[in-house]
């Protein structure tokens, strides 16, 4: 029992482990899903939010993380 305790420590420390990232992808999905929800044809919409925004939320992440200096 200890062990998937852990495992499941472990997975929930890779989507809080960077709050803004976190909340970020949440945004784009929930846009994405709003989208769905209030276009009548909006499947090809929502999947270029998701894909856009996962895509440019990533980017950004890894840009803001990277180490500084020479």
């Amino acid at each position: 029992m200890r062990i998937f305790v852990v495992v499941v420590h472990a997975l929930a420390g890779l989507f809080v482990e960077d709050g803004a990232f976190a909340l970020t992808i949440i945004a784009v999905v929930a846009i994405a899903g709003a989208c769905t929800a209030l276009l009548p044809n909006g499947a090809w919409a929502s999947g270029f939010i998701l894909l856009l925004g996962c895509l440019v939320t990533l980017l950004v992440n890894v840009i803001l993380a990277r180490p500084r200096g020479g």
